[in-house]
C-alpha cells in the first residue's frame, strides 16, 4: 500500500534537515512545502499547536493522515516504520553511543553553539531585529570549536560517529553543521578528521538537495555546494 507525504520544513532549520536526509538514505519519496514558520500560518499551527516544525503528513488510502511534529517524533518514527537501512548498529554499546550523541546535539551543541550562531545569522535576518551582534557570534564559534575537538577526537579513531556503522548520530550532526557551513563558520581546517567525516557525508545522494538549499537575502558560502572542498 502506497503513502504520500508531504515534509512542512524549513530549508535552514537543521531539525529539518535531519528529517530530509534521513528520508533520502531511506529512499522514501515525499513533497517538500517550506513553511515561514516564524509568521506561525495557521495551516502550520492546526497540525502542530506548538507551531514548530517540521511536521511529517503520511497519507494511506483509505485511512486517516498521520501527523508527526518535530524532529524526535518524526525521526523515531521513520526507524521504526521503515527499518531497512537501519540507522542504529546492532551492537548495544554502538547504539548507545549514538543516542548520547543524538542528545548531545539536541541539548548541548545547541545551547553553546549552534543557537548562537543561528540565531545572529538567520533568526534575526528573518525576524527583522537587525545587525548580527558580534560577542554572539564571537561565543558561538569558540562554542563551536570546543564541540568539534571533541567531535574530531572521536572520528580519529573511528569510520563513523557513533562507531564502525553510519548511524542517525551522522545525519543529526551533520544536519548542524550543514547549516553553519552553509554561512561559512565552520573551521575546517583545524580538524581534518571531522572534515573527511563531512567530505563522505556530503557525497551521499540524500546530502544532494540540501546543497540546493537557498533562500533570499541569505547566500551559501562558496565552497558550501563544492564536494571537494
Amino acid at each position: 500500500m502506497s503513502v504520500e507525504r508531504t515534509l512542512h520544513h524549513f530549508p535552514l532549520d537543521p531539525v529539518s534537515r535531519q528529517v530530509r536526509l534521513v528520508l533520502g538514505e531511506k529512499r522514501l519519496p515525499f513533497v517538500e512545502n517550506s513553511v515561514r514558520y516564524w509568521e506561525r500560518p495557521r495551516e502550520l499551527n492546526k497540525m502542530n499547536p506548538s507551531g514548530m516544525i517540521p511536521v511529517l503528513v503520511e497519507t494511506t488510502e483509505g485511512q486517516p493522515p498521520l501527523i508527526l511534529c518535530e524532529g524526535r517524533a518524526i525521526l523515531d518514527h521513520l526507524e521504526e516504520t521503515y527499518p531497512d537501512p537501519p540507522l542504529f548498529a546492532v551492537d548495544p554499546a554502538e547504539r548507545a553511543e549514538a543516542r548520547r550523541l543524538l542528545t548531545w546535539f539536541e541539548r548541548k551543541f545547541e545551547f553553546e553553539a549552534s543557537g548562537y550562531i543561528l540565531h545572529e545569522k538567520i533568526e534575526k535576518r528573518l525576524l527583522g531585529l537587525g545587525s548580527p551582534d558580534i560577542p554572539n557570534l564571537r561565543q558561538g564559534r569558540e562554542g563551536l570549536k570546543k564541540h568539534l575537538f571533541v567531535f574530531d577526537e572521536l572520528l580519529q579513531g573511528r569510520e563513523w560517529l557513533a562507531g564502525k556503522r553510519l548511524s542517525l548520530a551522522d545525519f543529526v550532526a551533520a544536519a548542524h553543521l550543514s547549516i553553519i557551513d552553509y554561512f561559512g563558520d565552520m573551521p575546517w581546517r583545524e580538524f581534518p578528521a571531522c572534515k573527511t567525516w563531512y567530505m563522505k557525508l556530503k557525497s551521499r545522494p540524500c546530502f544532494r538537495p540540501l546543497l540546493n538549499d537557498r533562500w533570499p537575502g541569505l547566500h551559501p558560502a562558496g565552497h558550501y555546494d563544492d564536494l571537494d572542498f
